[in-house]
């Protein structure tokens, strides 16, 4: 088994990423998951998990429960070892410097020695406590999103112990759009970029289509993890941008900040509603839809434009994300799909995106 440390606000939406880089994940507290097994390679290109470990076992949020697990658990490993503590959302108060010092002592006490600076394994140590909704609650549909969601699910108190084994690349700074060598106005951070692309299926292998793709931000963040990347848009001075901002992240002899070989890209002027692809001929579909503004396609209300690009989606992928500044659901089971999650992600205080996860109809 393997603990996950979740990022951000929203762990139902940070779980749904995370599921592209492991099987059986179950979350069992806020900001923290089991699963069943990861891929180290996928876990350094989450945005909103941030680290991956072998666990060692879990108990009370206490520390004096946290040392006795810590006691009894069988350990495998040889080697210099160092403790690292984390009190999520300061939701346990306890003092991690203090349980970095006596889980430590523990180790010392059982044979190991310490270092600090460049252990060969290093212990996490996670506390956290707060209410945990069901799974069945994450993404919930937002016609079931009420005020009693608040009522649903346990409180919890949980500690867990385990041996780090991949934690993700936190480079996205480096990418903000302000900083890239073509940028607009509303353009959409990595964070939330590399979050959509892992869901829709980026990864080493794969090919994933943007048909709206802007400045081409979600194509940038997918071919860092490795996917091939195709990217349509209506607009010249877009889809020129696009590639100017490709040609930086991508075309760049060395591998990625993950460590995978960056992926290759294609982008051309086109309508997200005629694609010129074959079916399924990509493994993933994943585009921003225009924000409540008239689309640049001359020919198209946004209503068509949405419903004519979900339809060409379904055609060429088994699955798609979707964020809109609405949510865009009956359209995508008219054009085939099944909604298999939504999110609402809140901005500021005028927009809120939509996340729609959509998959093949079963």
């Amino acid at each position: 088994m393997y603990l996950l440390e979740l990022g951000g606000e929203d762990d139902a939406f940070a779980a749904c990423e995370a599921r592209s880089a492991a099987t059986g994940l179950e979350r069992i507290a806020p900001g923290l998951a089991v699963a069943n097994a990861v891929v180290p390679d996928r876990v350094r290109g989450l945005a909103y998990t941030h680290r991956a470990s072998d666990l060692l076992g879990r108990t009370d949020a206490d520390l004096e429960s946290a040392r006795t697990l810590l006691e009894a658990a069988p350990i495998d490993r040889e080697g210099p070892v160092a403790v690292r503590a984390t009190d999520v959302h300061g939701s346990t108060g306890i003092s991690t410097e203090r349980a970095e010092r006596e889980l430590g002592q523990v180790l010392v006490d059982r044979g190991f020695s310490v270092d600090l600076e460049d252990p060969d394994h290093l212990l996490r140590a996670t506390f956290s406590e707060g209410r945990l909704t069901d799974d069945a609650d994450d993404g919930v549909l937002e016609s079931e999103a009420d005020d009693a969601e608040s009522e649903r699910g346990e409180d919890v108190s949980v500690c867990a112990l385990g041996w780090l084994a991949a934690e993700s690349v936190r480079d996205f700074g480096e990418r903000a759009p302000t900083d890239k060598p073509f940028f607009q106005p509303g353009s959409m951070d990595p964070l939330l970029a590399r979050a959509i692309a892992n869901v829709a299926g980026a990864r080493p292998g794969a090919t994933v289509l943007d048909p709206m793709c802007g400045t081409g931000g979600v194509l940038v963040e997918a071919g860092l993890v490795g996917a091939d990347v195709i990217g349509t848009d209506a607009q010249r001075k877009m889809a020129e941008g696009a590639r100017e901002n490709l040609r930086a992240f991508l075309e760049v002899d060395e591998p990625s900040p993950i460590g995978v070989e960056r992926g290759g890209w294609s982008v051309g002027r086109g309508d997200a509603t005629r694609l010129p692809l074959a079916d399924d001929a990509v493994d993933g579909v994943v585009f921003d839809a225009p924000y409540g503004r008239q689309s640049k396609i001359d020919t198209h209300r946004l209503e068509d434009l949405v419903a004519g690009a979900l339809s060409e989606a379904r055609r060429v992928a088994p699955r798609a994300v979707v964020v809109a500044d609405r949510s865009w659901a009956s359209e995508a089971r008219e054009a085939g799909w099944e909604l298999e999650a939504a999110f609402e992600r809140r901005v500021h205080r005028s927009l809120t995106r939509h996340v729609l996860v959509l998959s093949e109809e079963r």
